[in-house]
């Protein structure tokens, strides 16, 4: 029997101005409006909504501020490395990289501060980085090596991850509380998440992220 929550079907909250393209739907499981976030995409909520996606070597950072009841939750992954010879890849300066995963944590991290979070009081949660590609190089400890650097160099701590491993993953957030819900997927996911993702691998690389962003 479905409890009260889930039988019955409340207005979506209104989202925060600039999500409002986000697919978001009631979910009967969870009992919540739920924003589906795709490779590339962020989303941000004020209000008691899940935020959810598909990991495989992609990583997604699920952050909150507790205090003011925002949170919300990033899904990138980090172009290869096309150097010729001595590898710029994480270089801060040089790296193609560094500018993409830099651009993905920071919007997020931004995102929050306008709306009234604190640094000092960001929770942050750090899922996927899968063993799923085969590239010749191994993209999910790459982007799980940034995701780490990135944080601990912001003076971030991450509080709870599950990162790594040869699954991809389902995680649903819900940033009012906090709570983490993920899903080690079955092995015949796999291929299709990993087409998937070298697709969008392709794509950063033709279109890298544009823009000059810095934390507040």
């Amino acid at each position: 029997m479905l409890n009260s929550r889930a039988a019955t079907k409340p207005e979506r909250p209104r989202p925060v101005a600039g999500f409002e393209d986000i697919a978001c739907a009631w979910d009967v499981a969870l009992g919540h409006w739920c924003a589906k976030i795709l490779p590339g995409e962020f989303y941000i909520t004020r209000t008691d909504e899940a935020i959810t996606t598909v990991l495989g070597s992609c990583i997604s950072a699920c952050i909150r501020d507790p205090m003011v009841g925002v949170g919300g939750m990033n899904h990138f992954m980090l172009p290869e490395d096309t150097t010729q010879g001595k590898s710029t890849w994480l270089d801060e300066d040089a790296g193609l990289a560094t500018r993409y995963g830099s651009f993905a944590m920071e919007s997020l991290v931004n995102g929050l501060l306008k709306l009234g979070a604190r640094r000092e009081r960001l929770e942050v949660k750090l899922f996927g980085g899968g063993h799923i590609l085969n590239v010749g190089i191994d993209v999910g400890d790459r982007n799980i090596e940034f995701a780490r650097r990135f944080l601990k160099t912001e003076g971030f701590s991450v509080v709870a991850e599950d990162v790594g491993l040869n699954v991809p993953r389902r995680v649903v957030y819900f940033p009012t509380t906090g709570k983490v819900r993920v899903k080690h997927l079955r092995t015949l996911d796999t291929r299709e998440i990993a087409q998937r993702e070298q697709q969008y691998l392709r794509k950063t690389v033709d279109k890298p992220a544009t823009g000059e962003i810095e934390l507040f």
